[in-house]
């Protein structure tokens, strides 16, 4: 019976689903983090009856004809690229972007990878790195003696030396965009690479058209909506039910089956 492999192809679209709603709850409190929203598509169809067709020797034609669908299949988990909320923390080296764009630091491998999340420290020598240390890219160090370290909105890192007052220029923080957010792969701890989907990276400083501003002292928090999730989870749970009820009923529709005499 086609019903126990149309409803295995709903049953494990569902597992998908859940799986999907599960790491948005998972990082409700991850810095930067954007929702996850799996889309699902039909599969192809099987022509009982093809439209178009003859019905009879005087040329009248099928005017729907008769297709069975074979169920459903997994079409891509997209990202919800929404503003997630500013939380202030009184750091001055926590970043968020408030629009378009990422962060770019530079791996280990010497190739970039983005990131919303703007939680920047101090590397021993006094470049500004995330949080596992990746420097920011362009490179900015700042003096062991520096103070009073200001970031404005277009992403322009001052500092005053100790016992100065006048405000020196440590460098320029830039923002990259992206033709195809959703075709960035992601590669976890908060981070992203370029791939071909996604297109190159375009940089220009916060502020420029088509790009976000920086906010000194704030982070943004995850765009997942507890309510959303789990309504979703819900209607999730219930759609799997329903197909394991329509294996079971043709189970039973097999089982009659077996059982003629």
């Amino acid at each position: 019976m086609r019903s126990l492999d149309i409803a295995n192809t709903g049953m494990q679209a569902q597992t998908t689903n859940v799986e999907t709603i599960s790491n948005n709850i998972a990082n409700m409190t991850t810095t930067g983090y954007k929702r996850r929203r799996a889309e699902f598509q039909d599969l192809i169809y099987q022509d009982l009856r093809r439209a178009g067709t003859m019905s009879s020797d005087t040329g009248d034609l099928v005017p729907a004809g008769a297709q069975v669908g074979l169920g459903v299949r997994t079409a891509g988990i997209y990202r919800i690229n929404e503003q997630g909320t500013l939380e202030q923390t009184g750091n001055s080296l926590d970043l968020a972007i408030e629009g378009r764009g990422y962060f770019r630091v530079t791996l280990p491998s010497g190739e970039y990878a983005y990131t919303r999340d703007g939680t920047f420290s101090l590397s021993q020598d006094g470049t500004i790195v995330s949080a596992d240390g990746y420097p920011l890219s362009p490179n900015i160090a700042l003096p062991n003696n520096a103070e009073n370290i200001t970031i404005d909105q277009s992403g322009q890192v001052q500092y005053t030396l100790s016992g100065q007052t006048t405000a020196q220029i440590a460098g320029q923080i830039q923002l990259a965009t992206f033709q195809n957010e959703n075709g960035l792969a992601a590669m976890g701890q908060n981070l992203f690479t370029e791939t071909t989907s996604s297109g190159t990276a375009n940089l220009s400083t916060p502020e420029s058209e088509g790009y976000g501003t920086v906010r000194q002292g704030f982070v943004e928090e995850s765009s997942v909506n507890v309510v959303t999730e789990i309504t979703d989870l819900i209607t999730a749970q219930r759609a799997y039910e329903m197909n394991s009820k329509v294996i079971t009923a043709s189970d039973e529709m097999l089982q009659t089956l077996t059982n003629l005499r």
